[in-house]
């Protein structure tokens, strides 16, 4: 077996790392090419269905057209926002629901509840699609390395091999370990973001939830 430079382990190292995480994230049964493979730790649910987050009322279909509600639809997007602090999201909700009219109530907290869960769901499943882009990126880098690594080495034992081609090789092989690394953190914290966002969303449309309640009492 080849020995490996002690330049290049920690980064095949990593590499490997990846590639095993990657493996382990899927269902035993289920058989993908590489470049499907699901990164992160956390399972992977491509979409969220409105009962993982809703324990009010059955939302009414005609709650479905809240884009045309202007208010509400500027309240989704500013309360969909993470850098909102959660509190003030909830007291926004609050505020808003307080505001409602008695004989719109229901209706228009109906449709902010629904807007949420569709904006949020959606925002979320692009997040995941982008997390396998650049997944699918680093397992065509790993491989690359791979490669580089074993021209690099074949070339260092070269006793005739040119100086110069040497640390060019050498120099492109330390770029692709940093890109490749620098990907590596970028995915592990952007995993977290589906994560995150489920979150806020459960936690907003559950302050929805005794405001509707209250009125229907």
């Amino acid at each position: 077996m080849m020995r490996l430079p002690a330049r290049t382990t920690g980064v095949v190292m990593s590499v490997l790392a990846l590639l095993l995480s990657q493996a382990a994230a899927q269902q035993p049964s289920q058989q993908t090419e590489p470049e499907d493979l699901w990164p992160c730790v956390q399972r992977k649910v491509p979409e969220l269905s409105l009962p993982q987050i809703w324990n009010g009322p059955e939302i009414p279909e005609e709650a479905k057209d809240w884009r045309e509600d202007r208010e509400v639809a500027d309240l989704v997007q500013e309360l969909a926002q993470r850098r909102v602090p959660m509190e003030e999201a909830q007291q926004r909700i609050r505020d808003f629901a307080e505001s409602l009219k008695p004989e719109e109530h229901d209706q228009r907290l109906f449709k902010l509840a629904e807007g949420l869960f569709e904006h949020m769901n959606q925002e979320r499943s692009h997040v995941m699609s982008g997390i396998e882009r650049v997944a699918q990126k680093q397992i065509r880098l790993a491989d690359s390395i791979r490669k580089e690594n074993l021209a690099l080495d074949s070339l260092t034992r070269d006793p005739k091999a040119n100086p110069t081609e040497v640390q060019r090789q050498t120099e492109a092989f330390n770029f692709s370990t940093r890109m490749f690394q620098e990907r590596a953190q970028s995915i592990t914290y952007v995993c977290e973001v589906p994560t995150l966002i489920e979150q806020r969303l459960y936690r907003l449309a559950n302050t929805i939830v005794p405001l509707i309640a209250d009125k229907k009492g």
